[in-house]
Formats: structure tokens, sequence, C-alpha cells
């Protein structure tokens, strides 16, 4: 049986590598979604430039944090870049590991995931990103919560990319915001469910969300329920709705 045909919705991180390529600048038209969303990247970023790169309130982070996303927000347009799956570093990230793929599944598996951004809107996992700090729940002026803002072109874009695929909804809250669900054709929303009972969340559920993703970005079943019923873990179990 072969690999399942899906897309993959994960959430980015709040911790992201330093630096990048100098000869891969970042411009808001660049990437899967260039023509699409070029023109409301472009005016995030001169949103936060013309913020000063954002305060405390904005960007949620104080002290040596709040100094260094603010220097990036200035000048995220011309800045090196990384392939998204390499400017995050958070906790789901690492449990997913990507650059640990054999090769074929890496590209496959890049080509799947995608990710809202605050900055962006929407990458694809290999599409270049700067160095930047911007939650999708954050109020920026002009726009108000930017994943309201986002929303309805956001959700334009990705099913064009979509069309009748099926989306394995990975993210938390704060990003399911960011789109019009109603619009999507096929999702499957997949849940962490403590088997102890509990609130599921911090670092061990992020940690287990990312095992989970690459279970199923390295599952050969033909199923999507079959990859979430296989899922194996001691605290927590995957939970499907529609």
């Amino acid at each position: 049986m072969g690999a399942p045909r899906f897309l993959l919705l994960l959430p980015p991180s709040e911790g992201k590598a330093t630096g990048g390529d100098p000869r891969s600048s970042w411009h808001p038209e660049s990437g899967v979604f260039a023509e699409t969303l070029g023109d409301f990247r472009r005016d995030i970023a001169d949103a936060l430039k013309k913020a000063k790169g954002g305060n405390e309130k904005l960007l949620g982070v104080k002290g040596v944090h709040l100094a260094h996303a603010t220097a990036q927000n200035r000048v995220l347009i011309g800045s090196p870049t990384l392939p998204a799956w390499r400017r995050y570093t958070g906790v789901v990230w690492d449990h997913l590991d990507p650059g640990s793929f054999p090769g074929a599944a890496r590209d496959s598996a890049l080509r799947r995931i995608f990710v809202p951004s605050g900055l962006a809107g929407l990458v694809r996992a290999d599409d270049p990103l700067p160095d930047y700090r911007l939650k999708m729940g954050a109020r920026l002026s002009p726009f108000g919560t930017v994943s309201t803002w986002w929303r309805d072109d956001l959700t334009d874009a990705f099913i064009d990319v979509v069309g009748s695929t099926v989306v394995v909804d990975l993210l938390p809250q704060e990003h399911r915001a960011a789109f019009d669900w109603s619009r999507l054709p096929s999702v499957v929303r997949v849940d962490l469910v403590a088997k102890k009972g509990g609130v599921v969340g911090g670092h061990n559920a992020k940690a287990a969300k990312g095992l989970l993703a690459r279970h199923i970005l390295l599952g050969k079943t033909s199923s999507v329920t079959s990859l979430l019923a296989t899922f194996s873990h001691p605290d927590y179990s995957a939970k499907a709705s529609t």
C-alpha cells in the first residue's frame, strides 16, 4: 500500500535559528505563495519597520530577546534566509527533526508541510524565511489581530494549493484562527489526548506533537486514520475529528 496523499499543517515556533544565507535574501515575493501573498507580506514588514520592530507587548518578550527581535523586525526585507524547516527551532520542530529523514523522504515531507506565519501568512517548509518575531495572536497597528487580518487571503492561497487533497491539521487554536475552515474541502483535525486525563499542553505535549508529525510523514500505509491509530506514545494518543 502506498503512502497517503495529504498536506500537513504545523505551527511555527517562537524560537528561531538566527542568521542565514546572505546569498538568499528575503523578499515578500518569495516561495510557494510569492504571487498570492507577497503584497500582504510587504504590508506586515512595513508595519513592523514603522513600529521600530515592535515592543514588549506586541512581541511578548523582554530584555535581550526583545532587543534581538526588534532589530530583526526592522530590517526584514533583504535579510538572510533559512528554509522554514531550519528557521523554526521550537520543541515541535526539534522532535519532528526533518534533517534526519532519508533524502527522498525529506524532500517529500517538506513539500507536504505548510506553516502559518504572522509575517509571511503561510509558507511551505522549504520556503525561505528571515529571522523574525510576530505571533498570529498579536495586535499590529493598523491591522488589528494578525490572524484575523490574514484569514481570507491566507485561506484563498491555501485553497489554490490544496485542491481536493486531505489536510491534516496539527495546529493550536492561535494558528487555527488564521484559516476559514468552512472553505476547505477535506480536513482531518488531530488533537493529542492525555491517557491519564488532565490538560494537554506544555513541553511534553509539544514534543509528542513533533513525534506524531514525524510518524505521519514517514508512514507507509494508505490511510491517515491508520497512521493515527498506530502512533505510540507513553502519555498521549492521537484523536481525529473532521
